[in-house]
């Protein structure tokens, strides 16, 4: 039975009170917040001396310094409980103020990228600008791209082009219903967006067969819809990219977080050279399975004969401490801070938002949300969010506020690290087979989905922008077929199904363009910080450091090379790559 929050232990609850006391304080600081506008807005028009550009700059930084943990204390005090009308209320309130305040500063962003390039120069060198002079370098950078103070004020208020994306969700997760699906039993299973992926890991193929036919088949059947809204999507971003004078639309997703077009490509192109090895993975588990052909609705399935071992919270917390230990004594005190000081929210309760995320602004620790069950996965996802919180921790640590928040291409590699990091702990002092046998068989599962699929997915995105910004014309079948192409690629000789076409139509992080390739990016980053971390290279812990410690004092690209990751290099790829097949051997020999 799902307690009510009011039963959970309050040492299994995060503790707030550092970001607000109570509600009380919460809306205290709305009201200030609010009585600062006048005092930033009447700094337009003037922002064109290096004084008064100083002035401005600390002024916003005192004031998001006011509204950041308010800000923060309003959406976690809403995640934990989703129907609390309450925090529902606050979080609109919110929203209003700070979306008020967005068009209202909107001058600064435009009057800024008016100042001319010596001023610019002046100020970067200028040693009151220190904290300042990457915002002023992205400034120089970026200032063929902006547009007028009118044209910036009015995009600043059209947060109404997230419709595309709210189509999307409020059709799959809303309007669309899938039924029920039958295992070779008869056994009939509700189906939803939630459970797809459980039903998929079946050892039952007739369920998983079933299961990927109707929920993808349920898109198709909207598919005129979902293509529709998804061209129009493609079609603004080439609009906007165009206007903003960038190449295209991947261009200007990648110049936003300064990547080189290079680091894209080679990513596609290293993958491509490397899918055998997906092959020998599908060919592994086509065996392991005793399947006489393998099919794409077996992809997924488990292949896992482990034991449904469970842990406690504290088993949990140790287990990752003793992972983690090669990065040293104050990573293992810092998890145990994170542990006594409830920087974590443990336990599901009634209403609880799902899954787990990590949530940390400057001047505070991080915040951690989980529904720990007791199973391996859930120490997994554990380990993965303190990654996160330990990445923020240390970046505002050690940066300037106007540094101190790393970019999302930069955002996964900490949270995979420790995942690899607990893997190779987990694999090291197993003496069960059945056990490795599981661990080998997630860490596959996760380089399919993380580096493979998220880079097919990328080649997707680009080949349908290309076609746009080429005058192509965007259909349904146009871009159904490229979908079904690009599995026949990545996929091999494992069988497709014609519903597989329609895939493409239920991620919806086709909706920020151009995101998903910085999973596989950072799964690559990852194993190779963590081959260094464990060969006991001191100098690879310290460069670790660096890179956990940089958050945005450099370009993201520039971080990881410091830190001895290049992701322009073929041979980080291929000494990934080797690192996989070694693994993909070591599960073969199991017996």
């Amino acid at each position: 039975m799902v307690k009510e929050r009011k039963d959970i232990n309050e040492k299994y609850k995060w503790d707030l009170t550092p970001l607000c006391k109570d509600d009380e304080e919460f809306y205290q600081k709305l009201k200030e917040f609010k009585a600062f506008l006048p005092q930033i807005t009447a700094f337009e028009g003037k922002l064109c001396t290096k004084s008064k550009i100083l002035e401005f700059l600390k002024l916003d930084e005192q004031v998001t310094k006011l509204i950041e943990p308010a800000i923060e204390y309003s959406y976690l005090k809403r995640d934990e409980c989703l129907d609390d009308e309450r925090y529902n209320e606050m979080n609109e309130k919110l929203s209003s103020i700070l979306n008020e305040y967005s068009i209202e500063t909107s001058f600064a962003s435009s009057e800024l990228h008016e100042l001319d390039d010596d001023l610019l120069d002046d100020i970067i060198k200028d040693k009151d600008f220190k904290d300042y002079d990457r915002m002023f370098e992205d400034i120089k950078r970026s200032k063929k791209h902006k547009l007028s103070k009118g044209e910036e004020k009015l995009l600043a208020g059209m947060d109404f082009l997230d419709g595309y994306s709210d189509n999307m969700r409020n059709i799959a997760d809303l309007d669309l219903k899938f039924g029920s699906v039958k295992d070779s039993k008869g056994k009939r299973y509700v189906l939803n967006q939630s459970n797809y992926g459980k039903l998929m890991r079946s050892g039952d193929r007739t369920l998983r067969k079933a299961t990927f036919e109707r929920l993808n088949g349920k898109f198709g059947e909207m598919i005129n819809t979902l293509a529709s809204n998804y061209i129009n999507e493609v079609k603004a971003n080439c609009y906007f990219a165009k206007m903003r004078k960038y190449q295209g639309a991947l261009s200007a997703a990648l110049f936003s977080e300064e990547v080189e077009p290079e680091v894209y490509y080679t990513l596609v192109k290293m993958v491509n050279e490397n899918l055998d090895l997906l092959f020998e993975y599908f060919k592994l588990k086509q065996k392991k399975m005793g399947l006489k052909d393998f099919y794409i609705y077996d992809a997924m399935a488990s292949t896992d004969s482990g034991s449904e071992k469970k842990y406690t919270y504290d088993e949990a917390i140790e287990i990752i401490k003793k992972a983690l230990s090669p990065l040293g004594t104050e990573y293992v005190e810092l998890l145990q801070r994170a542990k006594d000081e409830r920087w974590i929210d443990v336990y599901h309760n009634r209403g609880k938002r799902s899954g787990a995320y990590e949530s940390g602004i400057f001047g505070f620790h991080p915040y951690v949300l989980t529904n720990f069950e007791g199973d391996l996965d859930s120490i997994f996802t554990l380990a993965h969010e303190l990654g996160h919180a330990m990445h923020s921790y240390f970046s505002n640590k050690n940066q300037p506020m106007s540094k101190a928040s790393y970019t999302i291409f930069l955002a996964e590699i900490a949270s995979t690290t420790n995942e690899i990091l607990l893997l190779n702990y987990l694999l090291n002092n197993s003496k069960d087979k059945n056990e490795k046998a599981s661990l080998y068989n997630k860490l596959f599962e996760e380089v399919k989905g993380t580096i493979y699929r998220q880079t097919m997915f990328a080649e997707f995105e680009e080949g349908v922008h290309r076609m746009q910004q080429e005058g192509e014309g965007l259909t349904k079948d146009k871009i159904c077929n490229f979908y079904y192409s690009l599995n026949e690629k990545y996929f091999g000789q494992v069988k497709l199904i014609d519903e597989i076409k329609y895939e493409w139509a239920r991620i919806p992080h086709f909706f920020t363009a151009f995101y998903v390739y910085k999973y596989a990016t950072g799964m690559i980053s990852a194993i190779t910080f963590a081959q260094r971390i464990l060969s006991g290279d001191e100098k690879a812990r310290k460069d670790y450091f660096k890179f956990l410690s940089a958050g945005d004092s450099d370009a993201p690209c520039a971080i990881l090379r410091k830190s001895g990751c290049n992701l322009q290099d073929n041979e980080t790829f291929d000494k990934c790559f080797k690192y996989l097949r070694d693994m993909l051997k070591s599960w073969e020999q199991i017996n």
